[in-house]
């Protein structure tokens, strides 16, 4: 069973329950559109206020923080990107996670990004959906 959600814009900030959490195989995406005066965005998988990947587009940066916010403390950051920044100002995109057995795998308009390996052992407990920042959402599927 998945949520879809297909309007003109979805409203940012956006938060979504994770139906039963997460499992291997689980997939989520993020359709929309980046405004042209874009600082950043980010997409949190979470439950209670623990965040168990946090995806963080910065633009003036040029990269894609990934995190984990666990026991009131983030840890250590992951920003490499072999292919370079795939995401930028005023373009459409879709992001896409993958929960595998041992880590989240991203693409981005249909090329692999990077892995991230999980920080936390029960992932079902994961059972919330948060995007907030300077995005405009056109699709949210979970």
């Amino acid at each position: 069973l998945s949520e879809f959600s297909e309007v003109p814009w979805v409203p940012v900030p956006y938060y979504t329950s994770i139906a039963g959490g997460l499992y291997p195989s689980r997939s989520l995406a993020i359709t929309g559109t980046i405004p042209l005066n874009a600082d950043s965005f980010h997409i949190n998988l979470k439950w209670g206020t623990d965040i168990a990947f946090h995806l963080n587009p910065r633009f003036s940066e040029k990269t894609i923080v990934r995190n984990s916010f666990l026991h009131q403390c983030w840890g250590p950051e992951e920003r490499g990107l072999p292919s370079g920044m795939p995401l930028s100002r005023g373009q459409s995109f879709t992001i896409w996670i993958l929960c595998e057995a041992h880590c989240f795998t991203v693409t981005v308009n249909g090329h692999h990004q990077f892995a991230y390996n999980h920080r936390v052992p029960n992932l079902q407990q994961i059972d919330r959906l948060e995007v907030e920042g300077d995005v405009m959402l056109t699709c949210v599927q979970v």
